[in-house]
Formats: structure tokens, sequence, C-alpha cells
């Protein structure tokens, strides 16, 4: 669950001293609702003689028809010696509007994140090695977010919408904010509301303090979105004393029509919705304009900051010169455990801690009624290292492969991997691949350090999650845009019988999981089926992606 914080920057560029001057109004009661979205300036608290210049600042510029956030932006003291230490340099200034290349136009078919090349099959492979490392057959599929014609008519006024203003408060880690920023767009998209850059809120599990701009390149989110939604950085001073809604919770599987029956009456009044509880609450089944939007922004407008592109580049370019490499999310971090309900695999000692953190924190299990070999059984528990590591072996990847481990630290540390090490030595980490002082920016930053593992995955020739969730789900749809790189989903269901019997040779064992994972190898898979409905960034076929849409990416 998320705790609210202080933000550098918040959407709202304003000194709170100056709201010492005014009389409690809506926009103050906004402030004391969602504490996040507050700043400290200690320019102004420190100086009380500039309060009275301020207000007269303030006063000139209103009769001159000036924008107060603007002198305010400009005129905010730089942030603190601490804060710069744990931030990147950016190429955008932090309070700056959109410039003049806002406004040049963004050719999709460039602007998607591609990775590296996946490696030609080696001559000197075994006939099982050159089966692991082929690539799937993409059937000739590619990206095509050609919007229709009703959908490009109403971009002409939402597109320079000045009234209405969406704020959406995201949660989580890195893959899990990306899922809700999408939905932000479409949101607002659906509201014909302008939408102020997302508020990344303080995980209590992975205490990031990052906001947008750290992690994302905000011009071009904006340019990349600017024929779909009008993306801001902050809240015009028109609507500062405006009453805003809030929304803390949202039911699951909503639709556009309950979206607008919902909000857009107070949003016409108001002027602001603030919205928090977003995760997983859009419907997957959205109009096809809709759904083609969140491709956009998933794969399109969602492209990390220079400074961490720049250097996961370089890592995953360290290693790829190598030869190919197989990307593992391996989920084994202490919270997986403690929210999965399952034992570790490492013995009582290690069961006991996560038993004792489960009963301190009991909102955090998941599916409660059900027992650890019930959830084992179902597919619900992460595979373990062994696991991963037998499965691996199964499907053919040499002993020799590069293993590239994604994710945090293990909980039960060099023992929990001691399964895959012994099976696969040539374990790397972004760690080993770093040189010194490379990752020193992004200490004790978990959300940049998980774009790295991103970037790294991305341009692996076979990725594998030991473990579903958001950076499962996101791989799989972004390998599946860029051309259906290989993408290994363990049936876990299927395969936990297997695992346990100890009545099958290694052979037959390997042949079992051949067969069964044969069409889980990152093929096209149609997001929609007879038994399941499916989130459209982890399945993009069809909508946004075709077999003759090339034409189309460019036009649109």
């Amino acid at each position: 669950m998320a705790k609210p914080r202080n933000i550098k920057s918040s959407f709202i560029k304003t000194p709170s001293t100056f709201f010492t001057f005014l009389p409690v109004s809506p926009f103050t009661s906004l402030l004391n609702k969602f504490p996040s979205l507050r700043i400290h300036m200690p320019y102004f608290s420190s100086r009380p003689r500039s309060y009275l210049f301020f207000i007269f600042l303030l006063i000139l510029l209103s009769l001159s028809g000036l924008s107060v956030l603007r002198l305010v932006s400009i005129s905010q003291n730089p942030s603190p010696p601490f804060l710069t230490l744990l931030s990147p340099p950016t190429s955008h200034p932090p309070f700056a509007s959109l410039s003049s290349k806002n406004h040049e136009p963004v050719v999709l078919s460039r602007s998607a994140t591609m990775p590296l090349p996946a490696h030609p099959v080696s001559g000197n492979a075994t006939a099982e090695e050159a089966e692991f490392w082929a690539q799937p057959d993409g059937e000739g599929y590619r990206p095509c977010l050609d919007f229709t014609i009703q959908y490009r008519k109403a971009s002409a006024n939402i597109s320079k919408e000045k009234q209405k203003f969406l704020v959406v408060v995201v949660v989580g880690g890195l893959n899990q904010q990306r899922k809700q920023i999408v939905d932000a767009v479409v949101i607002a998209r659906i509201l014909e509301a302008a939408l102020i850059v997302p508020v990344l809120a303080v995980d209590q599990i992975w205490k990031d303090e990052s906001e947008f701009s750290d992690i994302f390149d905000v011009d071009h989110f904006k340019r990349t979105l600017q024929a779909d939604v009008r993306v801001v950085s902050s809240l015009p001073s028109t609507h500062l004393g405006s009453k805003p809604t809030i929304s803390r919770h949202m039911p699951y599987n909503v639709s556009p029509l309950w979206i607008r029956t919902k909000f857009l009456k107070e949003l016409n009044r108001g002027g602001v919705l603030i919205l928090g509880g977003t995760y997983s609450k859009l419907s997957m089944n959205l109009p096809l304009d809709l759904q083609k939007l969140r491709c956009k922004v998933a794969f399109h407008a969602l492209r990390f900051v220079s400074p961490i592109q720049e250097l996961g580049n370089k890592l995953a370019r360290r290693l790829w010169i190598r030869g190919p490499y197989i990307a593992l999310h391996l989920r084994l971090e202490e919270d997986v455990w403690v929210r999965s309900g399952c034992l570790t695999g490492l013995g009582p000692k290690h069961d006991d801690i996560i038993s004792k953190i489960r009963e301190s924190q009991p909102q955090l299990i998941e599916r409660l009624n059900m027992t650890n070999t019930q959830r084992r059984l179902a597919g619900l528990c992460p595979l373990n290292a062994l696991q991963v590591a037998r499965l691996l072996k199964a499907l053919g990847a040499p002993r020799t492969a590069q293993v590239y481990r994604a994710g945090g630290e293990p909980f039960g540390g060099a023992q929990a991997l001691q399964g895959l090490m012994e099976e696969f030595p040539n374990v790397i980490t972004k760690e080993m691949l770093a040189r010194e002082g490379e990752l020193l920016p992004y200490i004790n930053r978990p959300s940049a350090m998980a774009a790295l593992d991103y970037i790294v995955s991305l341009s692996s020739d076979v990725f594998l999650p030991s473990h579903g969730g958001n950076m499962g789900s996101a791989m799989q749809g972004h390998r599946a845009y860029i051309g259906h790189k290989k993408f290994v989903r363990p049936n876990k269901r299927e395969i936990v019988g297997f695992l346990e019997d100890t009545s099958i040779s290694e052979a037959e064992f390997g042949s079992i999981m051949k067969k069964m994972h044969r069409t889980y190898q990152g093929q096209p898979d149609k997001r929609t089926t007879k038994r399941s409905i499916r989130d459209v960034i982890a399945y993009p076929v069809p909508e946004c992606m075709c077999k003759h849409g090339i034409k189309s990416l460019q036009r649109s």
C-alpha cells in the first residue's frame, strides 16, 4: 500500500507558503487529503521579507494577464543537494513547459523502444541447442496503430482541452506503475480531459521516491501523445480555486460508459479530477481505438530518460557482444513469498521467517482460502531457482549459456540461487556488467534499477519469468510488438507434478517439457480466446498488430 510523500516537483508548482495567505479553500483541502502532492519551498520559508515581495509580484502578473504558475516555476529554488545526488541529470528542465520541439510530429515507426536483435543460431550448436535458441515464427505480424477517422476527428478538440484536468496517483513498482500510466492516458481520453503528468506514490515495499521525470522522458511522452490527449506538467492558475473531485477506489472491469457516468458531470463542474486505486480496474475489453491507444502509450510514449536508457543499452551490448543470452526474471524476493503464501523451498528456518511476516501483515497475503499445497498445484507459486534450472535444461538450454538474472535480491541470498548456479554457472547481473560508478546514481532507487533490468531483458534472445506479474506481462507484450522475440511462459499448473515426480528420468522430463511448451514460446497469440479475455499490453494481436499494418503505423 502506498504512503504519502513530499515530492520535488508536484503537478501543482506553487510554493506551500503561498497558501498561508489564503483562507481555507477547496485547494488547500486537496493538499491536506493528498499530502503527497505538497512540496517544500525552503527559499520562502527562510526569507520572511520575500513574502510581501512575492505577493506584489503576483498582483503585477495577474494584472498583466501572465501565468502565476509560470513565474513560480522559474523562481523556485533548486532541489536540495541530497536530492540532486539521487537523481541523474535529465535532458529536460523539471518545470519546463512544451517547447517548440514538443510540437514536432512523432513518427511511431521510429519511436518504439527497439532492442538489440536476436543472434543467428550458431552452426556449432547441437540440434537441441539450435531449437532452444531459435526464434518463433511471427507469421508476418507487424505493429498497426491506424486509428479510425472518428477518433482522429475527435482528437482535434481533445488534444487542445484546457478546462478539464485529470490527476492520477499511481502505486507499486515500475511495471505496475507503467500499467496504471497507460490506463491514465486512456481514462483522460474517455473523459476528454487534459492529463497532468502522473504522480508516482511511494510504495511501502519499494520505498522509491522517484518521480515520473526521473524515470520516463516527459517531453517524449507529451510529444508522442499530442494527437491523443493533452499532457501538461502542472495545473494552471485558473484551476487553483477549483473544488476537485477525489476518488480513491474504483471497481474492477469498468467501462468507458461507467467512467463518463461516474465522473464527467462533476469534472465539467469542478474542472479537476484526482484518481487513485486505478490498478487493473479499467476493462480489458475496450473499443478498438482505445486498445490501440494503450499500445501507443506502452510501446511508444513510455520511454526511459536518456541516462537510464543509455546505461541500459551499454549493459545489454556488453552482454550481447559475447553471444546469445537468456534473461530470467526470478521472483524470489521476500515480499513475493509473503504475498503468494507459498513455501520458499529453503527449509523450515526461512519458512518461519516468512510466516512471521505474514502474521504481522495479513493484508499482504493473497488467496487466504487456499493452503500452500493448493496454491502450488494451482500454479500460483513462483518457481524456485532449482525448478527454473531444470526447466531450462529440459528445454535445451546449454550449460554454457549466459543467464542474465533480473529482479531484486532473492530471499535467502546465495542459498536461494544455488540450484540455478550449479546447472548454469554463467549467471550475470547488472552489477557484474556495470563499470565502477555507473550504478551509483541509482542506489536506493528500485524503479531505475528495474528499468535497467527491463532494457537488458528486452534485448535477450530468450526471456523466461519464474512467476507471473507485471514484468512478465510487460515483457511478453513488448517482445511480441517488436517482432515476437522468444518468450517462454512456464505452464506452472501443468509442470509442478512432473517437477515433483522423482520417478521420471531427465530424458523423459525433457521430452515432456518440450512438448508442453511448444506453443508457449512467444508465437503470435490472440488476446481473446474462447476461454479467456486478456490484456492487450501482453497480447497485442490483433488490435495492435496485423499482417499488413506497416503503412498504417507510419501514417498514425
